[in-house]
């Protein structure tokens, strides 16, 4: 029995029971600048100047509000992002459950506006009800004390109340005065938590754009990924190989080792550029302001001049002017190149011949990296990014690219059209 009377009380008077009679009461605060204008309303209608002082007529002015109200509500598309937070404050709502934006349809604001219009309403009542009930349950606790103190003096009973069952049970009809007041705000609140996900929630629309707005992030995101891979992963696979070959001639060939460690000084500041540009992008959401993306027409000759220094014997041809190329393929091109420089330097042994073409032909950007099969090619787990990388581009660019052994050779083949994806 303890137990039933504890769940009993914190059903009606627990914490979420308390938040949710706040809100009610917020609701009828908003309610009052529309119940003065349906006072406005009512007395010239009704002929009265005690518009105040009459409860059917405040009850009338009550009522010709709220349809104000809910025109305010669909003529102002914020009113529902800011129901909405404070549904998911005092209403004990999931954020998942609730529309963020503005109301853009006029589906959506016209639920809306009938959320803005139950929320003043059943707030409107409730608060009445908050501010006339406690003092009258007072009152109707404390009358035995009333009139053991000063009798007719303080209370006068009417006749029919006038009897000592009646103060007896007076403390008794008050408790449950206040009882009755809170199981009215506990069922309007309930009401109004379970209608909110219906009238609130997000429409069609608005998972459609926020399931844009996740995918619009996750290129982003894969974007920077493959910025990552690119520039890092071929500058740690350069770094790796110069630092090994110095260590094998430290004691025979200091100045290979000098210019060795030179190399690698050069390698990790530009790959630290690079680097913070794709952090600032990830700090700040836009794109790089200092650091420009590499291209084959500024940095082709030191993407070479950096992997010929790792040992390679790269020969290069290249039959068309970068200068030339659109700034978005000059951009690709060169990271398309890069990764492929970088499969040769982990999977080719030192002093390989790597070969590097490229050129135009049918209004195609053509790239060709090969090298001599001497090792096959690493197994690693979760190798293979490069490769995915090297086609992702090609695909979002509306070419091809196609990797594999070929008359002993591993050979990467990219065709890139000049003028972009059809």
């Amino acid at each position: 029995m303890p137990y039933a009377v504890n769940d009993f009380l914190r059903l009606l008077f627990g914490r979420r029971a308390r938040l949710r009679w706040i809100h009610l009461i917020l609701g009828g605060a908003l309610a009052m600048p529309y119940v003065f204008v349906g006072q406005l309303v009512v007395g010239p209608a009704m002929d009265s100047r005690y518009v105040f002082n009459d409860l059917p007529l405040q009850l009338l002015s009550f009522a010709v509000g709220l349809p104000l109200a809910a025109v305010t509500a669909a003529v102002f598309p914020l009113t529902r992002p800011l129901e909405s937070g404070a549904v998911r404050s005092l209403c004990d709502i999931g954020a998942d459950r609730l529309a963020h934006g503005p109301a853009r349809t006029w589906a959506a604001k016209g639920r809306a506006a009938a959320w803005f219009t139950l929320h003043l309403g059943f707030g409107g009542i409730i608060s009445g009800m908050s501010l006339a009930v406690p003092p009258f349950a007072g009152f109707l606790t404390a009358l035995p004390l009333l009139v053991w103190l000063g009798g007719d003096t303080l209370v006068e009973l009417p006749g029919p109340l006038d009897h000592t069952w009646v103060l007896a049970l007076a403390p008794v009809a008050g408790v449950a005065t206040m009882l009755a007041l809170a199981g009215c705000a506990a069922v309007s609140g309930t009401l109004l938590a379970r209608w909110a996900p219906a009238l609130l929630g997000p429409a069609p629309e608005d998972r459609l754009a926020a399931a844009e707005a996740r995918a619009a992030d996750l290129a982003v995101r894969n974007r920077l990924a493959r910025e990552l891979h690119d520039s890092v992963g071929h500058a740690l696979s350069a770094v790796t190989l110069q630092a090994s070959a110095a260590r094998r001639v430290l004691d025979t060939d200091p100045e290979f080792v000098r210019e060795a460690l030179a190399a690698i000084e050069d390698t990790t500041r530009r790959t630290v550029g690079e680097l913070d540009a794709v952090l600032g992008v990830l700090r700040d959401g836009d794109a790089p302001g200092t650091a420009p993306a590499p291209t084959l027409a500024g940095d082709l000759a030191g993407l070479l001049r950096r992997t010929r220094a790792c040992g390679l014997r790269v020969t290069s041809t290249v039959g068309v002017d970068p200068e030339a190329l659109p700034p978005v393929l000059s951009r690709e091109a060169y990271r398309i190149v890069q990764e492929g420089l970088s499969n040769a330097l982990k999977h080719a042994g030192d002093g390989t011949s790597v070969t590097l073409g490229i050129g135009i032909t049918d209004g195609h950007l053509e790239i060709t990296v090969e090298n001599p099969l001497e090792r096959a090619p690493s197994c690693r787990p979760g190798g293979g990014h490069g490769l995915r990388g090297i086609a992702d581009r090609a695909r979002l660019l509306g070419g091809t690219a196609e990797a594999g052994p070929e008359r002993g050779a591993w050979r990467l083949h990219v065709r890139l059209p000049m003028k972009g994806p059809a």
